[in-house]
């Protein structure tokens, strides 16, 4: 049985807005992590899958809900697959702020420095779900592929989108309407395989 209501295991706006309206499709009402006064968890696990599993465990132990976590990333093929399962720590300056431009900056120094005609990037999402009351627990993952631009274009999206461009199309996902990236998204592709298993968990 579907639960209602499904706390998003997330500290991160741009994520919970798009994770909440996501779900809204589906009728479960999303629960902010905002509401309840937790420390953020250590991200110490070595995959996007093990970081997500980490997080909604843990936001789901402390506050007893149904919780859903994201864990996502680029991956830079001119960096070996960096700054992957760090791209949140990665955007962190001197300050320990968040500064996506600085993050860009030291992207294009890296392409520049390593491979300079290699452009290519996927993002990586993994979605896991888990409850407290059973210890049930499952993960999703979608990926998307496509090349960096730079310098960065669009306000829209958050994060890394203003950098990246998939494959077919010729707008970042920092320019596009969010209610199409969300179709095409790596989030939107782990949204999908959740969707489905919502829908018919005993498949």
């Amino acid at each position: 049985k579907l639960p209602q209501e499904i706390l998003i295991a997330t500290n991160n706006p741009g994520k919970f807005s798009e994770i909440s309206d996501l779900l809204k499709s589906i009728n479960i009402k999303a629960i902010p992590t905002f509401d309840f006064n937790i420390a953020e968890p250590e991200e110490t696990g070595l995959t996007f899958e093990a970081n997500s599993l980490l997080k909604a465990k843990y936001y789901g132990q402390q506050t007893g809900l149904f919780s859903l976590a994201d864990d996502s990333g680029l991956c830079v093929a001119a960096m070996n697959g960096a700054p992957g399962i760090y791209s949140a720590r990665f955007a962190k300056n001197a300050a320990g702020k968040n500064d996506f431009a600085f993050a860009f900056q030291k992207i294009a120094d890296e392409i520049a420095k390593n491979d300079a005609k290699n452009f290519r990037a996927h993002f990586i999402c993994n979605l896991s779900l888990f409850d407290p009351k059973t210890d049930f627990e499952i993960s999703f993952e979608g990926r998307v592929d496509g090349n960096l631009i730079f310098p960065p274009r669009g306000d829209k999206g958050f994060g890394y989108d203003p950098i990246f461009i998939k494959d077919g199309m010729n707008q970042t996902f920092g320019e596009i309407d969010p209610v199409l990236k969300d179709q095409i998204s790596h989030r939107g592709a782990a949204f999908k395989k959740l969707v489905d298993w919502l829908k018919n968990p005993n498949l």
